[in-house]
């Protein structure tokens, strides 16, 4: 079966019972289809644009990172910051390390996260919505931070909102800037 977990929205209840066939798991607290592939294309072409959808469990072809690096939060835990600065979340470090997401990712969220919460240092996280996020985007760009910069801060940002809240239609009308070619490589992403 294909699961479809939601929060209660009309719009996203109308566009699963168009669906072929939805039902309703009372144990699972979800609706869900067969699982088939003409199913999984009308779930993508249904829900594109309006809600976030986790293919993780339908994509076996992925490579599976095995190397079992040690997931290593400490440095973050352990470092020394002003009073002014504020720093992520305690349940953030924890979903990053509980995803087992590779060290390099978890520096380059915590970096970005905390750069962009230190742009609204007396808004409650919660209450920071999509103009705020846009205005720190549009920082970025302004600063000439490249794409892939901009790609790094959304997808720190969306991490907070969508996998450590369990939100995951919050923000799914960022846009995100186009992929740029580059003939060398010069990164402009350092945010200090």
């Amino acid at each position: 079966m294909i699961g479809i977990k939601f929060t209660p929205d009309k719009v996203l209840q109308a566009l699963i019972k168009s669906l072929d066939n939805p039902k309703w798991s009372a144990d699972h607290n979800m609706a869900y289809v067969l699982n088939t592939k003409n199913n999984l294309s009308t779930i993508y072409t249904t829900f594109k644009g309006v809600a976030w959808i986790n293919y993780n469990r339908f994509l076996t072809n992925r490579p599976i990172h095995t190397s079992n690096e040690e997931v290593d939060i400490d440095w973050y835990r352990k470092r020394k910051v002003t009073k002014q600065h504020r720093v992520c979340p305690e349940e953030y470090l924890l979903k990053l390390e509980l995803k087992r997401y590779a060290n390099s990712t978890i520096r380059t969220y915590v970096h970005f996260f905390e750069h962009f919460i230190n742009q609204y240092p007396h808004i409650d996280l919660q209450a920071i919505n999509e103009s705020h996020i846009r205005a720190y985007l549009q920082l970025l760009i302004r600063q000439g931070k490249s794409n892939s910069c901009v790609n790094q801060a959304i997808n720190a940002i969306k991490f907070y909102y969508e996998v450590v809240l369990g939100m995951p239609n919050r923000f799914y009308e960022i846009e995100r800037p186009r992929k740029e070619f580059h003939t060398n490589i010069v990164s402009k992403c350092r945010i200090k």
